[in-house]
């Protein structure tokens, strides 16, 4: 009896020591941040960065802090080869694209801007001409996702939970809005008229009080007062052209550091120049102030749903388009970015915990080379004068076809003839747009011109054509469509622009971290349509109604 009792007690002791051990590790792993994450997550936080091309990673690597990118990257699932599809590397069908897992030719947003052919009008991608504005300045009000026809990811969150809430903010509307969806409680973009955050009517009657509290700060003005410096000495931004080169256009024409931004802003008939936040770091910072205050004010992640939030730094591509790649400015612009995303990270995994919150991070589009600096560099580039280009095309159809207005509207790389003035005249639309295409496919710089009969009439699965097909939807896009030769981009009063299917326009990161994603380097080819059906799989909902992407396998394994 007493060798069994003390065999017993010996169970008993062993067994205490093991749920001790177990009790304090489990302490000790919580501390480390390595608890383990629920059966959801709790927050899922996309963040997009304007014109992040992928070089821009090893390009700025050694000069990242450790908490920002590299911490993305070397501790998530970092896809190494993902590629937009289509044609027009725009920030607004991107937006759409990473919503919905759907191609523009489905999603229905070709561009930032098109011709309505109805109406006969160009419209904005997110403009709606009965949304009002709510807490902000009248003119910037008229927005709204009606115009994107399918449905994005946190709109099927939102239909299999709807307690789950869904917030999306960037300093222009665009973004915001269509990285939103159609049924996110709030999406929010800059007032440059005065400085705060709105929204408009088709989320809200009215501001939160909080979000009222917060314009009532007027931050805006205190970021303004500030003289934007390089971050490190100027002779370290080595990966730059110098600091004034003639490759820029610069802000008011300057070009060079240092940026006053209080003397750059002066008020005019008492109004300081807000836009000016939208092209520097501070709107960055802005940005990401912001989005801490959406998530503590709105409680996003602290409840027993999954909720979302989107948030696109739009700085960088609104600079990138006045300087250029190889700017100064640009590398400064992102290695503040670098510390906003770990100030950031910190904050959500110290209020949520990492183990709460799953992150993907990607780009809506790179940008162009300059073409100087590639001729400089003997590389074929060049600038594309469309003006010029449809000024001889219209004097051409003159001289075919009797003088008389045939062509309605051009921009981006888009012809729209005036098919009313074509169909009156008894005269084949077809046979309009071969000849407008064998016209202008003969200029310097143009690859291709595709017509929209072409498109219509064929299937393509490869190559150019297959991406312009991608980006083709006939009720919007265009009778001819242009595409330009690598190096090359079209003439435009904002510098260098993103608008081709070339490496330097579609190649962009994209990385998941926390929540169950585990370290790893994934080279499988994707595109950006993998966004959306990916969360769909990881939040066991429905996918987009009008997603084709492919599930990166790789994380659910």
């Amino acid at each position: 009896m007493q060798v069994r009792a003390s065999f017993s007690s010996r169970i008993i002791f062993v067994f205490a020591v093991y749920f001790f051990l177990f009790i304090n590790s489990s302490d000790l792993s919580a501390q480390n941040g390595r608890r383990i994450p629920p059966e959801k997550p709790k927050l899922v936080i996309g963040i997009t960065v304007s014109q992040m091309r992928y070089d821009y990673i090893s390009r700025y690597w050694n000069k990242f802090g450790e908490d920002g990118f590299k911490k993305l990257i070397s501790e998530g699932a970092f896809c190494r080869n993902v590629r937009y599809n289509y044609l027009f590397t725009q920030t607004a069908p991107g937006m759409a694209t990473i919503a919905t897992g759907a191609l523009p030719a489905v999603h229905g947003i070709i561009a930032d801007e098109w011709y309505d052919k109805v109406k006969k009008v160009a419209v904005k991608a997110a403009s709606d001409e009965k949304a009002k504005a709510v807490g902000g300045s009248y003119e910037f009000g008229f927005y709204s996702p009606h115009r994107m026809v399918s449905s994005t990811v946190s709109d099927e969150l939102r239909f299999a939970s709807p307690q789950s809430r869904v917030v999306s903010i960037a300093l222009d509307p665009e973004p915001a809005i269509l990285a939103g969806g159609h049924s996110a409680n709030a999406a929010y973009w800059f007032d440059p008229a005065n400085g705060g955050w709105m929204s408009s009517s088709w989320y809200m009657d009215s501001l939160p009080q909080w979000v009222t509290t917060f314009n009532n700060k007027k931050i805006a003005d205190v970021y303004l007062s500030e003289i934007w410096n390089p971050l490190l000495p100027i002779d370290q931004y080595s990966e730059s052209l110098p600091d004034k080169n003639e490759y820029e256009k610069g802000i008011q024409g300057q070009i060079i550091f240092p940026y006053d931004l209080n003397k750059l802003t002066q008020k005019k008939k008492e109004k300081r120049n807000y836009d000016l936040l939208r092209y520097v770091p501070a709107g960055n910072m802005y940005t990401k102030d912001f989005a801490i205050n959406v998530i503590m004010n709105d409680s996003l992640g602290l409840r027993n749903v999954t909720d979302m939030l989107f948030v696109t730094f739009t700085a960088t591509g609104n600079a990138g388009a006045l300087y250029g790649n190889k700017s100064v400015e640009i590398e400064d612009l992102f290695l503040r970015l670098d510390r906003d995303i770990a100030h950031f990270l910190n904050f959500v995994e110290e209020t949520i915990g990492r183990e709460n919150v799953l992150v993907f991070l990607t780009a809506d589009r790179g940008i162009a080379y300059i073409p100087g600096y590639l001729e400089q560099s003997k590389v074929p580039s060049g600038v594309f004068n469309a003006n010029q280009a449809m000024a001889l095309l219209s004097s051409y159809l003159n001289i075919l076809y009797g003088k008389a207005d045939w062509i309605s509207y051009y921009k981006n790389q888009q012809l729209y003839l005036n098919q009313q003035l074509i169909e009156d005249s008894k005269l084949s639309l077809e046979q309009f747009q071969t000849t407008s295409a064998n016209f202008l496919v003969q200029f310097t710089g143009v690859a291709n011109a595709v017509t929209a009969s072409t498109l219509q009439q064929s299937n393509f699965t490869s190559g150019i054509l297959w991406k312009i097909q991608n980006n083709y939807n006939q009720k919007r896009s265009g009778d001819v469509i242009l595409h330009l030769e690598p190096g090359w981009i079209e003439k435009s009063e904002n510098g260098t622009t993103a608008n081709s299917s070339w490496a330097y326009d579609s190649h962009v990161p994209l990385v998941w971290y926390g929540w169950k994603i585990r370290r790893q380097n994934i080279n499988t080819m994707y595109d950006p349509t993998c966004i959306a059906p990916t969360i769909s799989v990881l939040l066991d909902i429905m996918f987009p109604n009008g997603s084709a992407g492919n599930t990166v396998m790789e994380l659910l394994q």
